[in-house]
């Protein structure tokens, strides 16, 4: 069986401009999603989709292959998972002549991932054949129904207007079923359902259930990922037993 990783990596960045070559640690941002795949003991191949000159060569300089640049009308802010992966797939079936049975999305704004958690999540999806799809998510403190949105008036207004319970929004959480939010530590695809389902995930996404992480949207979670990087994490010290830190 063919697996891949494909880690997204486009140049432009409006929260946190060139995110994802900016230093955590001394070493870019994206070398820690090269790094999980690398020394995953299922991912063949390490991807890295961009746009970028910069990143590319940036990735190359941390093991990974960029076979490929993806176009500019797939690396803008509101392009989709669906149009990095299907690339990805029409060029290997183009160039290699074959497409990899499964595709690991490695998004690099996770950067701090248990390798044991991507070999259990793989093995897991493989031996599941009813699932289209894995994704990866943490419990949520709080339910949705427990959140508040604002309304053009200014005011507070909850998620679920038609729940017919008064003030359901200041419910005990233990009344709501569990929710999870999806976190991008690992997710799991098939590229043959890409190609014809014109979905990513589809109708069977199986769950994986991973610790709370941070996911970098804001310059604020590189500065809680600085101080929490003094922790033992695995990545971080296979980057500096084989990478110079950078300035």
């Amino acid at each position: 069986m063919k697996i891949y990783s494909i880690i997204p990596a486009r140049g432009g960045s409006k929260g946190v401009p060139k995110k994802n070559v900016r230093l955590l640690g001394g070493f870019p941002l994206i070398a820690y999603s090269i790094a999980a795949s690398k020394l995953s003991k299922n991912i063949q191949r390490t991807i890295v989709s961009t746009d970028s000159e910069e990143i590319a060569e940036i990735a190359k300089k941390y093991g990974a292959e960029v076979p490929f640049m993806r176009p500019s009308e797939f690396a803008q802010d509101k392009s989709t998972d669906f149009d990095v992966l299907s690339h990805a797939v029409d060029w290997f079936e183009k160039n290699e002549g074959a497409v990899p049975d499964l595709l690991v999305y490695l998004r690099p704004t996770t950067p701090f991932r248990d390798l044991k958690l991507i070999d259990s999540a793989i093995d897991i999806f493989i031996a599941d054949d009813q699932a289209t799809s894995l994704r990866s998510a943490h419990e949520l403190a709080e339910p949705p129904q427990k959140m508040f949105q604002i309304g053009e008036d200014g005011y507070f207004k909850g998620f679920f207007p038609n729940d017919p319970r008064s003030d359901y929004h200041d419910l005990p959480r233990q009344m709501f079923p569990k929710a999870y939010h999806p976190n991008g530590y690992v997710d799991i695809v098939r590229s043959g359902f890409i190609k014809e389902g014109k979905m990513v995930f589809g109708p069977r996404i199986l769950s994986f259930i991973t610790p709370i992480i941070v996911e970098i949207d804001r310059p604020e979670d590189f500065e809680y990922l600085e101080y929490d990087i003094k922790k033992s994490n695995n990545l971080y010290d296979y980057l500096k037993a084989n990478f110079s830190k950078e300035a």
